[in-house]
C-alpha cells in the first residue's frame, strides 16, 4: 500500500482459508519518526529509510512516522510502551522546531515523560534516540517553518525558516539546541538505563551529504538519500539488535 497516501481498506477476501499471525522469528523494531521517518520522498513503501534498515537489518518494522506531527504526543509513547518491541527508536526533534511548538523548558520534560512512559512497558529494551539530520533552514533558525513563497513563484515548492536566531536566547529550539539537549538527556539519564543511547542525526545525513544530496524541498530528502540514510542507519544500529 502506497506510504505518502491515506488509506481506507474497504474489504478483504480470499479463495482460501487463512489465519491471523501469531508472530514473527525476526526481531521487532519499533520506529518513531516525522515524514522523513514515514517515507516522504522515497519512490516506495520499501524504499522509505526505515525499510531500507530494516531489510539490511533482517528486523520486522513497526512505522509510526508522523507527517507533520512528532510532538512527543504521550499517547504514542504509550503506544510504544504497549507494543512489543525487540529494540526501538525515536527520532526527534524537526517538527517541534517546524511548529515552533515549544520552548527548551517544555522540550527537556517532554523528552523524559515519553521515555519514562515508554520504559514502563520496556525497561530493558535497548532503544536509540536519533536526532534531526542536518537540514540547512534550521540549523541555527527558529521555526515556525513556512512555504518559501519566491519558490512557489517559480513553480517549486521549498520550506524556509521564518523565526529569529536571536530568540534562542529565550528559549526557542532550532536543530542545533535540539541535538545538545538531546545528547544531554541521554547521557544523564544512561547512567542508570546501560540500554539508552544516542546518535546524532548528522552521522546519517549531514552537511556534507546535502552538498552532494541536497534536501529538494530544504526539508524532505529525495530518495537516493532515503537510501544512504537507511544503509548507514542499519550499520549503526546493527549492534543494538538483541
Amino acid at each position: 500500500m502506497p506510504h505518502n497516501e491515506n488509506v481506507e481498506l474497504v474489504a478483504l477476501r480470499t479463495d482460501a482459508a487463512i489465519e491471523p499471525a501469531t508472530g514473527t522469528p525476526r526481531p521487532i523494531w519499533v520506529h518513531y519518526g516525522s515524514s522523513i521517518s514515514q517515507g516522504s520522498g522515497a519512490h516506495t513503501p520499501t524504499t522509505t529509510w526505515p525499510a531500507i534498515a530494516a531489510a539490511a537489518g533482517g528486523v520486522e518494522l513497526v512505522n509510526l512516522g508522523f507527517s507533520g506531527g512528532a510532538m512527543l504526543d504521550l499517547f504514542v509513547a504509550r503506544a510504544i510502551r504497549d507494543t512489543p518491541a525487540d529494540v526501538i527508536s525515536l527520532k526527534v526533534g524537526i517538527n517541534i522546531v517546524n511548529a515552533d511548538l515549544m520552548r527548551l523548558r517544555a522540550f527537556t520534560a517532554a523528552v523524559h515523560g515519553f521515555l519514562d512512559t515508554i520504559r514502563d512497558g520496556h525497561p530493558e529494551t535497548p532503544m536509540l534516540v536519533v536526532s534531526p539530520i542536518y537540514c540547512a533552514i534550521h540549523e541555527d533558525t527558529p521555526g515556525p517553518g513556512a512555504f518559501d513563497p519566491g519558490a512557489f513563484a517559480e513553480g517549486r515548492v521549498e520550506f524556509r525558516a521564518t523565526g529569529d536566531p536571536a530568540e534562542t536566547a529565550a528559549g526557542k529550539l532550532t536543530l542545533t539546541v535540539i541535538r545538545d539537549e538531546l545528547s544531554r538527556i541521554v547521557t544523564e539519564r544512561a547512567g542508570d538505563d546501560r540500554n539508552l543511547h544516542y546518535l546524532d542525526g548528522r552521522d546519517l545525513y549531514g552537511e556534507n551529504d546535502f552538498a552532494e544530496l541536497p534536501l529538494p524541498d530544504q526539508l524532505h530528502p529525495d530518495a537516493a538519500t532515503h537510501e544512504r540514510i537507511g544503509r548507514r542507519f542499519a550499520a549503526t544500529a546493527a549492534n543494538l539488535r538483541p
